[in-house]
């Protein structure tokens, strides 16, 4: 009894703060748009003509991607990943919100998953900027869920030590997890300014 007590004291349970919610967060705002994308997918296949919420004009047109070869990468529209993988994330929110402690290759796969993630969105920013020349306004709801998930996953396993042998966190591990907003940050605002200087002319009235 009294060493159970003392590995209890040793060992307490995980306490989160934010993390389950901002993953939460995140799961719902990436599913939510990979839902309506994957509605208006098949609005499109019924009828040619249909033109989603979302095509505002010829710059954030949602219509004008969906049809193109870049939104179905693997054979089927690229939002029923969304449709599962965001379901993943809720999961595992809401189980951290219950006090579940998940073991450590949960949060490394979720990690690792939200990283093949991230690179599938640097190459759809690539795409629509460059490509295909239009923006679709609910894929950039779910590049910001996957970018959420991604510095939020990386900067708590970095907290909790799982990228070093020691299981300890380091210096450098302490440091990346305090600016974890300073990177998601960072990061959306490279996509921005890329947006910006792509369609300057556009956003400016010049055209």
């Amino acid at each position: 009894m009294a060493a159970n007590i003392e590995l209890a004291s040793v060992n307490p349970p995980v306490q989160y703060k934010t993390t389950p919610w901002l993953l939460l967060f995140s799961g719902i705002i990436g599913l939510y748009a990979a839902f309506t994308l994957t509605q208006d997918k098949f609005a499109i296949l019924e009828d040619p003509n249909f033109v989603p919420s979302c095509s505002i004009n010829p710059v954030l047109s949602c219509g004008a991607v969906i049809v193109t070869e870049q939104a179905s990468v693997f054979g089927f529209p690229n939002p029923i990943i969304g449709l599962v993988t965001y379901s993943v994330v809720i999961t595992l929110a809401v189980l951290l919100l219950s006090r579940v402690v998940l073991p450590g290759w949960v949060w490394l796969g979720l990690n690792l998953g939200a990283l093949g993630g991230l690179a599938f969105v640097v190459w759809l920013v690539f795409q629509s900027l460059y490509v295909i020349d239009a923006l679709c306004p609910f894929c950039m709801v779910a590049w910001v869920g996957t970018i959420l998930i991604f510095w939020f996953s990386t900067a708590e396993n970095a907290k909790a030590g799982r990228f070093t042998r020691s299981g300890s966190p380091g210096f450098l591990s302490e440091i990346f997890s305090s600016l974890r907003w300073v990177f998601i940050g960072s990061t959306l605002l490279v996509i921005l300014t890329l947006i910006f200087i792509n369609w300057m002319d556009f956003w400016l009235g010049r055209t």
